[in-house]
């Protein structure tokens, strides 16, 4: 007889999760209040950028965004062809831009330990930077150059994770509102505002930065809070930028259908998704300074997403001391695209009863209690 999962949340890492739960054998309900991929996950500029992102020695975080990322080729090429749908896939690569000669030395020093963990990175400059980057500055110093580093197009991989949980047999059930977890110790039961009930035999957490509300409910910890992410995107040539360009201000990422992304500003705002003047200004007043042909143009669109952060840093994976088959799964911040396919796979593992992953043991959900 299957196992009857709840996964409360669709977002990215419940999607996934689902996802592969549904390749394992497993009775899959997500459960959402809003719509899938409503908050973070659709709202993301879709970097899988681990290099970039981190620049000290590395950690288990590290570890962990290091091999979703390269999880990430076969991962994607899984849910095309489970959901029939195409979503952009690109292997650009990466360009870390610098201005000053004295981060050209902090460069070296990433690219010296970022080699040991098999990274291709090689530090750019003069013609050969101009070259791969036409439009860039000429104030840019160096680059390191990350032929790795890749990027989706975050709302349709969010569209295809959804349609590929649907055709496994996954149901999904969304604008929920509000979402109880009536009984959890010995059995689980949710029930939903509208008074349906659903019943399992384990629950994975993935509400992201909404995970705080359960703090009560389970007698743990969990300082998981939202921050608020604001973007803009710019309509350019298609190819006039090839290459992620990422800075110590923020990144650029170019899409496929003619789209510069531009990203992000960040602030605490609570639960408030609106996009500010000052917020879309924090991007719009250093972007021109790694292409100048920005000072010209004016974003197209502009958006904010909540960010689920949480007080050290680390994701929340894993499985309650005092409730086995209670699994969370939340707190991915600014990484839940990226960190989707590995967060899937490990939580599987662990309902699977395998050994567990063990970056996993920097993220026990239970370390705050």
């Amino acid at each position: 007889m299957q196992e009857k999962v709840i996964i409360l949340g669709g977002g990215v890492i419940g999607l996934a999760t689902a996802f592969e739960l549904s390749r394992r054998n497993y009775d899959v309900t997500v459960l959402e209040k809003t719509s899938c991929g409503g908050q973070a996950s659709g709202a993301a500029a879709g970097m899988l950028a681990p290099f970039s992102e981190i620049g000290e020695d590395p950690d288990d975080f590290f570890k962990l965004c290091l091999d979703s990322l390269r999880m990430y080729n076969k991962w994607q090429t899984d849910v095309k062809e489970v959901s029939k749908l195409d979503f952009e896939f690109s292997q650009s690569g990466s360009l870390h831009a610098v201005y000053h000669d004295a981060d050209v030395l902090s460069l070296e020093t990433r690219q010296s330990w970022q080699r040991e963990w098999g990274a291709q990175a090689e530090l750019i400059s003069g013609e050969q930077l101009w070259k791969m980057e036409p439009s860039l500055s000429k104030d840019v110093k160096a680059a390191m150059y990350y032929p790795e580093e890749s990027h989706v197009f975050a709302p349709d991989y969010v569209k295809a994770l959804e349609r590929a949980c649907r055709a496994n047999g996954v149901t999904i059930i969304e604008h929920l509102d509000v979402v109880e977890v009536v009984e959890w110790k010995q059995s689980v039961a949710l029930r939903a505002k509208d008074g349906r009930e659903f019943v399992g035999d384990r629950l994975i957490v993935c509400s992201g930065a909404w995970s705080s509300e359960l703090e009560e409910t389970f007698g743990v910890r969990i300082p998981v809070y939202p921050i608020r992410g604001q973007i803009c995107a710019y309509e350019i040539p298609i190819n006039q930028v090839k290459h992620i360009v990422y800075t110590s201000q923020g990144y650029l990422v170019p899409k496929a259908n003619g789209t510069l992304v531009n990203g992000a500003s960040e602030d605490i705002a609570g639960f408030r998704t609106n996009v500010t003047e000052k917020g879309i200004a924090r991007l719009t007043n250093w972007n021109k300074h790694v292409f100048p042909f920005l000072e010209k143009e004016t974003p197209f669109h502009t958006w904010a997403g909540l960010r689920p952060a949480t007080q050290d840093g680390f994701p929340l994976i894993g499985k309650l001391d005092k409730a086995s088959h209670i699994v969370f799964a939340t707190g991915h911040y600014r990484n839940g695209i990226l960190l989707s396919p590995v967060t899937a796979v490990a939580v599987a593992d662990l309902l699977d009863e395998k050994e567990a992953y063990s970056p996993l043991a920097s993220c026990k959900p239970e370390r705050f209690t």
